[in-house]
Order: C-alpha cells, then sequence, then structure tokens
C-alpha cells in the first residue's frame, strides 16, 4: 500500500477548461449536488479501506517563509494573484497502486457541476514519500 495526495485544482492545470464556472455562480441546488458527491466519494473511500483525509480549502492564501535569524518571518500573499484558486482541497488516499490512485482521482474530477454537467477538474496525483522517523540511537 501506498500512500496518494490528490490535489484538486479547481480552474488550473495543465489547461484551462472551459467548463469551469466559479462555484459562486451555481445554483443552491448544484452546490448541493457537488457536496453530496464529494461525501459520497469518501463514504466509498472508507468502506473500502482506502480512505485518509480529505479537506477542502478556503480561499485565503499566505505563503511564509523563514526570515533569518532574530528577523520576522516573511509573508506574502503570493507570486502570483491567482494563487489561492489553485488548490481547493484535497483526498490522501492509501491504494495497493499509483493506478488505483489516478482511478481514484478521475472519479473526483468527475463530480457534478453547474448544470449537473462533470466538472472535469484537474486533480494532481502525488505519491507521499514516507521517512522513517530518527531511532532514539541517532
Amino acid at each position: 500500500m501506498a500512500k496518494y495526495l490528490l490535489l484538486k485544482h479547481y480552474g488550473h492545470g495543465p489547461e484551462r477548461m472551459p467548463s469551469h464556472v466559479p462555484m459562486t455562480e451555481w445554483s443552491p441546488e448544484d452546490v448541493d449536488a457537488h457536496i453530496a458527491f464529494q461525501i459520497r466519494l469518501v463514504d466509498e473511500l472508507r468502506e473500502s479501506g482506502e480512505f485518509v483525509d480529505a479537506q477542502g480549502i478556503g480561499p485565503e492564501v499566505s505563503y511564509v517563509r523563514f526570515g533569518g535569524p532574530d528577523q520576522a518571518p516573511v509573508v506574502t500573499d503570493g507570486p502570483y494573484p491567482e494563487s489561492g484558486e489553485l488548490v481547493a482541497g484535497w483526498f490522501l488516499v492509501d491504494v495497493a497502486s499509483r493506478e488505483r490512485a489516478v482511478e481514484i482521482a478521475a472519479r473526483a474530477s468527475s463530480a457534478p457541476a453547474k448544470g449537473g454537467e462533470p466538472l472535469f477538474e484537474w486533480i494532481e496525483v502525488r505519491q507521499i514519500l514516507e521517512m522513517d522517523p530518527p531511532s532514539a540511537d541517532a
């Protein structure tokens, strides 16, 4: 088993999908259907034993880095204005193969959007590289 992070890139990716309409322009019924789909997918992943975590992310973003010894952290709103729109959330799954992670990502991408049409959201699939904790002798 390997863990994969499936990053949900609403409206962004290798190519912008023309079907992407901001969720603020969806009907309440469309938003409800989208959220219900996400909940069903999480339930299915729990049932299969592949679910680890899933979260949505709010629109506010800050980039922070070390400012130097005795300096305050450096904080900015991002390298480009759309940075808050890049990642809408994630799924963390523990699956038997990369192929299975890709299957789950494709399913997540098919979530209903405005008018019930598939969202065609880009999902970035990244394997989690687990590190062994240092031993007490180190």
